[in-house]
């Protein structure tokens, strides 16, 4: 396992949060970093975001109105 030094470690998760488009693999790849290493960073700092279909299904409407049957 690698080890960085603690100040490298502080600078991603900041970089990671001000890019909401960005994804930790993304931003990882960019900062030549083992995307799972910047995910137990981001997890450590207790930043979270929705990512992905969850973020899809997060969206939707939750008031559809009443079901219609075809009767």
């Amino acid at each position: 396992m690698k080890n960085y030094p603690s100040q490298f470690k502080a600078d991603p998760v900041p970089l990671y949060e001000s890019r909401p488009e960005a994804t930790i693999r993304s931003v990882a790849a960019d900062l030549g970093i083992n995307p799972e290493t910047l995910r137990n960073w981001v997890r450590a700092a207790g930043v979270s975001r929705p990512r992905g279909r969850r973020t899809q299904e997060l969206k939707l409407p939750l008031d559809r109105g009443p079901l219609e049957t075809g009767t």
